[in-house]
């Protein structure tokens, strides 16, 4: 009979978020699947157990997956960890719990702590529908498709970033949403300097340039307005849309029109022209 696969959260920060629970799958298993086994053998310190540690990250999943599997059907049963959060959640665990559900494995997640949930609960944006976007790519061609993908976005967006990297997001963020977008930065969350600023992008841009930024973040971006707000738009008060995008967000006329076709579900051409014409009277 196959052992089972126990997905076991560690803390994001704070090890008194560590429940009875998973303290105990932890010392059932057979063995823990860790991220990093250096960091993992700290909190198994901490808690007082002693089990046999494997790697496995996302440098080596095609070789640990599939041998994690093999001990999974000869009966024994793992704890997969990562160094802090929940597993399979933009992590390589997601992998081994696809492999599992393939062979027939049964697999138990623990709730428990997790950043993306924990900057939304206390975001102050709407939490009723969000996506969660992780990391945007380090390649600024990718990254900037990732956006442009979002622009009509209107669920609450949640990305992770790095300190070093995030005045270079909140400008690409600043650039493809608007300086008045509201956003909540929740730095460090459950730990001694927690610090949640709730601001709007180009605010957030400023503040960050002057004063630079320490600690993992948790971005929590407003939506966009949705469509059927905005449905009710003549082509008159789109091209005013359009010229009030340009002027406030530095918008070009092109994608300013596209992203106003995308909210209204007005013909694009027909705002661009529109637009266009309103520009030239203004003039």
């Amino acid at each position: 009979m196959a052992g089972t696969l126990y997905l076991v959260p560690t803390p994001i920060g704070n090890l008194g978020d560590i429940s009875s629970r998973m303290t105990d799958a932890l010392n059932e298993a057979d063995f823990i699947a860790a991220e990093d086994t250096r960091v993992s053998l700290k909190l198994l310190n901490h808690l007082g157990i002693r089990k046999p540690l494997v790697s496995y990250y996302r440098h080596n999943v095609e070789t640990s997956g599939p041998a994690i599997v093999n001990r999974l059907l000869e009966g024994e049963s793992c704890a997969l960890v990562t160094d802090a959060g929940t597993p399979a959640i933009s992590d390589p665990g997601e992998d081994l719990v696809r492999l599992c559900a393939e062979a027939g494995i049964p697999v138990v997640a623990i709730p428990g702590p997790c950043a993306l949930v924990t900057a939304l609960a206390i975001s102050g944006l709407p939490t009723g529908r969000f996506t969660f976007e992780g990391f945007l790519a380090t390649n600024k061609k990718n990254r900037r498709a990732h956006l442009d993908a979002l622009r009509g976005e209107t669920r609450t967006m949640i990305f992770y970033e790095a300190p070093h990297k995030l005045c270079a997001t909140l400008s690409d963020l600043q650039e493809t949403f608007g300086p008045q977008r509201r956003v909540a930065l929740c730095r460090e969350l459950t730990k001694f300097h927690e610090e949640v600023r709730r601001t709007t992008l180009g605010e957030a841009c400023a503040w960050y340039r002057e004063n630079p930024p320490r600690g993992e973040f948790v971005l929590v971006v407003e939506g966009a307005e949705a469509p059927e707000e905005a449905a009710s738009l003549t082509l008159e008060e789109g091209a005013a849309r359009v010229r009030q995008l340009q002027e406030t967000q530095g918008l070009r006329l092109k994608d300013a029109a596209r992203q106003v076709a995308q909210e209204s579900g007005l013909p694009k051409n027909e705002l661009y022209q529109a637009a266009l014409a309103r520009k030239g009277a203004e003039a």
